[in-house]
């Protein structure tokens, strides 16, 4: 998973979104919560392999405003952890804390897979 810390690298990939969906992972380095739902992506990026849509990680705390240009340009509140399905430019779909879990993210993947991204 590939770690953004910059404004301009959000922007990149906020463009490439649109011929590529993507997910974003906000990752919070000093909360269990979010530990628990970095494991679940990280299992979930082992067991997928290079299919399916690329992750991106940001670590909330040192990368702040990274973080908050995110809810901005996407106008979704700011919660950590989160993982946001961006797809066209836009947030197709997230959750975040408990929500972010293997199963949720096969959903949203499988519902991307249905959609033709």
């Amino acid at each position: 998973m590939k770690e953004i810390t910059t404004i301009e690298e959000w922007e990149a990939c906020l463009a490439a979104s649109q011929t590529k969906p993507l997910f974003i992972f906000k990752h919070s380095t000093t909360c269990p919560i979010s530990a628990a739902a970095h494991d679940a992506v990280t299992r979930h990026i082992a067991k997928a392999g290079a299919k399916g849509p690329e992750f991106i990680k940001v670590k909330v705390i040192e990368s702040r405003p990274v973080s908050n240009a995110i809810a901005e340009s996407l106008g979704i509140e700011h919660k950590s952890p989160q993982l946001i399905l961006i797809r066209n430019g836009q947030a197709a779909w997230s959750a975040s804390h408990y929500g972010i879990n293997a199963e949720s993210i096969a959903e949203a993947v499988k519902a991307l897979t249905k959609e033709g991204g």
